[in-house]
């Protein structure tokens, strides 16, 4: 029985500045901070490959002392809003109601919320009374991905169903104002905000690329390289400088035995659907795929235009291909990273 995913759809959140009109912030932020120190900061702003983002909340909010209670509240309030709206977005393109979705799954991990996004979104608009929920959390990056692999598991074994992911993230609520580490400093200029709603189906007569396989890799002695650390400040970003080369390192073990297990190499794979976690990240797989032969462009261009949005940010990517009409055969990889540290692969076939 094939699953197939049927539609995509994003939701921005209301406010959005360039890069170039955020220097501005950043230079009174880094007030008091050495000159050297205050240059070095904006040419990571300006050299982060992000020419725009999308925030839940205005920049004005998110470079004022808060606490981890007043930015959670708008998280929350600004979830709902954008994961509503993202998921009323792609059920109208897939023509379907909300009572028509039997399984739903929503990820997040830039904030807490009890109950999970899924309950508000159950009832506001009135989604089946007996709808299987999975709100996953605390995946990161690589949860956009894992959440279609829920969802594809449940289907499989499930005819006639559909799921729906909703991935909603705000990174700019885990800013850290007191904290001027690379860290942050970084996090800050590659994340922005946003929201990506996927519906999957196990109806034959349903078109869309068919889910052929999907696998998870996990590193060992990784779990230091990615994640957050919960404050009395909020939660403060943990991001190793070392990611970009672990990932060459394991690159062929991630990429060549998923391939062979389905009969298949890296020339066979037609459309790269890679998660854009930054610009050395980016760089890093596109030297390793550029020696294959192959691009990730729409990658970079979803970099470009909105920031890494975490777990939705690889949504943007597939989205771009959905909308394609690509021809049938056309075969494609989706991957991405996370917390863990771990790699999660999807092979589709249009």
């Amino acid at each position: 029985m094939a699953v197939k995913i049927t539609a995509v759809a994003k939701q921005l959140p209301k406010y959005s500045r360039e890069t170039k009109d955020i220097l501005p912030f950043v230079e009174l932020w880094l007030d008091g901070q050495e000159e050297r120190f205050k240059r070095k900061v904006l040419k990571i702003f300006e050299n982060a490959a992000v020419d725009k983002r999308y925030s839940i909340m205005d920049p004005e909010e998110v470079f004022v002392s808060t606490s981890f209670e007043e930015k959670n509240d708008i998280y929350t309030r600004e979830s709902i809003i954008l994961a509503e709206a993202s998921l009323q977005k792609v059920l109208d393109k897939a023509n379907l109601q909300p009572t028509d979705i039997d399984y739903i799954i929503t990820v997040s991990c830039t904030g807490i919320m009890i109950p999970s996004l899924d309950a508000y979104l159950i009832n506001s608009l009135k989604m089946k009374q007996d709808i299987v929920r999975l709100p996953v959390t605390e995946m990161g990056c690589a949860a956009g991905v894992s959440g279609i692999i829920y969802a594809k598991n449940f289907l499989k074994a499930n005819p006639n169903k559909r799921a729906v992911v909703i991935a909603v993230e705000a990174p700019t609520a885990t800013f850290q104002l007191n904290d001027f580490s690379m860290v942050n400093i970084v996090s800050a200029a590659i994340f922005g905000d946003g929201c990506s709603s996927v519906i999957l189906s196990s109806y034959d007569h349903e078109k869309g690329p068919e889910i052929k396989d999907e696998a998870m890799y996990h590193f060992y002695d990784a779990n230091h390289m990615m994640g957050f650390k919960l404050k009395n400040t909020g939660l403060q970003m943990i991001l190793d400088q070392s990611v970009p080369q672990t990932i060459a390192d394991h690159f062929p073990k991630i990429i060549h035995p998923f391939l062979e297990r389905n009969n298949l190499t890296i020339e066979d794979i037609d459309h790269l659907i890679f998660h854009p976690g930054g610009k050395k990240i980016v760089q890093t797989v596109e030297d390793l795929f550029g020696d294959l032969g192959k691009n990730i462009d729409d990658t970079k261009e979803v970099l470009r235009l909105y920031g890494n949005m975490s777990s939705a940010t690889v949504l943007y990517v597939l989205e771009r291909f959905m909308d394609r009409n690509l021809p049938k055969g056309d075969k494609g990889i989706m991957l991405s990273f996370g917390p863990g540290f771990s790699a999660q692969r999807i092979l589709l076939e249009w």
